[in-house]
């Protein structure tokens, strides 16, 4: 605050560029999620330098890279519907090997670990790290673009209280006849229903490779440590989680040529109050502030949901279509029982393909494991041969000359053969 002999002036107009733009832009991003949203955004917000580099960034050229120097970003990447990094996938049939999936496999994995388990250890069975494996059975393979519709949410009508309290501090700045707060009051309800309008003109699309004719089964694991996903079904659909990603598509790309004009008006809108806004009576200060701090309100509601979860229903009920009965998940006691457990549910399947799974998740390279290793394996090929695809698993009797060790794995081994029984198959 600044004061003078004649005027108390409360010099907010340097505040008003900075303050705020860390959940305006956030919020900005409920616009491809909440159907007309986009034609909602005529209020006087705070962060107008802030959001003017932000969405400077996006702007792909020579021109918009001097005004605002950075990283260029992608739209999706900006506004979270990209850019998480997913858990490691491998495919048992086609022999491929992500060690890094994507923003899809992460939501993908994370949508399911609240999920309780349908079936878990026995009491006699030993419990050390207990892991979980969520079987999903994939039916539908999404197209190579899909359009998910926009919901609709009450918060949305919220938007009213801070245009209303913008308009309502024009009315009464005409009154005081404070001009200079009016106009800057006027121009940043200007400047941000644009820049409302024209981020809202992306739209929302779910992409993926369609996968060569004649494709092998898509079945893999997504390792998510203690968190396994096992998928089922054909490289279409299966691909759809690996390799798929959200996307903001504009008529302008690459170039972004209206976001960056957005972006000029935003730091115009910056300057101009930074200049102006000093010059008006203190009772239209405080009725600018107030307009701010409506703003602030709400766009902190905005970023506040939960976009993630949002954009998990989109992708399990719009994109993949799973149903209830497609889901099913396992609890088992230790690592050991669970990764036997997920190469159960993998089979039949080269056995040279298992290996990889088996020591991808179990790394140890000792004798006893070694062994254990190899004894696992013989197992579930001898029992899954193609005629009988049926499974009894009988590891050589323990001897006294076998280590604790083994003896040990042995019987993680078969908690984890036992828990495959109970599927029923």
């Amino acid at each position: 605050m600044s004061s003078s002999q004649k005027e108390f002036d409360l010099d907010i107009s340097g505040v008003a560029g900075f303050f705020g733009g860390d959940v305006s832009v956030p919020a900005m991003a409920t616009v491809h999620i909440y159907e007309g949203r986009k034609w909602l955004g005529w209020y006087n917000q705070p962060g107008s330098y802030e959001i003017a580099k932000r969405y400077g960034q996006l702007s792909n050229s020579r021109f918009w890279d001097a005004l605002y120097p950075g990283v260029n970003v992608d739209p999706a990447t900006l506004f979270e519907f990209d850019g998480m990094q997913g858990p490691k996938y491998t495919a048992v049939h086609s022999g491929t090997l992500m060690p890094k999936t994507g923003h899809i496999a992460r939501l993908f994995l994370e949508a399911f670990k609240p999920l309780p388990p349908s079936e878990t250890p026995l009491p006699d069975q030993r419990t050390a790290s207990p892991g979980f494996v969520t079987v999903v059975n994939l039916s539908r393979c999404p197209l190579g673009t899909e359009y998910p519709r926009q919901g609709r949410d009450m918060g949305s009508s919220l938007a009213f209280f801070p245009i209303l309290a913008s308009v309502a501090a024009c009315v009464l700045c005409a009154k005081f006849k404070d001009w200079y707060c009016l106009s800057m009051i006027a121009l940043g309800m200007v400047t941000s229903g644009v820049s409302c309008y024209v981020i809202g003109m992306g739209t929302l699309t779910f992409e993926h490779p369609i996968p060569a004719p004649g494709s092998p089964p898509g079945d893999g694991l997504l390792d998510g440590e203690t968190d396994f996903i096992v998928l089922k079904g054909p490289e279409g659909a299966v691909n759809s989680i690996t390799r798929g990603r959200f996307a903001l598509r504009y008529s302008s790309e690459p170039q972004y040529h209206n976001i960056g004009l957005c972006s000029i008006l935003l730091t115009i809108q910056f300057l101009a109050q930074l200049l102006i806004v000093p010059q008006g009576t203190l009772r239209g200060q405080i009725l600018f502030l107030g307009t701010l701090a409506f703003s602030w309100i709400y766009n902190s509601y905005l970023s506040s949901l939960d976009r993630q979860s949002i954009q998990k229903t989109i992708l399990l009920e719009q994109v993949l279509q799973i149903r209830k009965g497609q889901i099913k998940k396992y609890k088992l006691g230790t690592r050991t029982s669970t990764v036997v457990f997920a190469l159960l549910l993998l089979a039949p399947a080269k056995t040279r393909a298992l290996q990889r799974v088996l020591d991808d998740l179990l790394p140890n390279d000792t004798d006893e494991w070694n062994q254990w290793k190899g004894d696992v394996l013989r197992c579930i090929e001898a029992d899954f041969h193609e005629s009988a695809q049926q499974f009894f698993f009988n590891f050589p009797r323990a001897t006294n000359d076998t280590s604790p060790l083994l003896k040990t794995l042995y019987l993680d081994a078969e908690a984890g053969a036992e828990m495959y029984t109970r599927l029923g198959r």
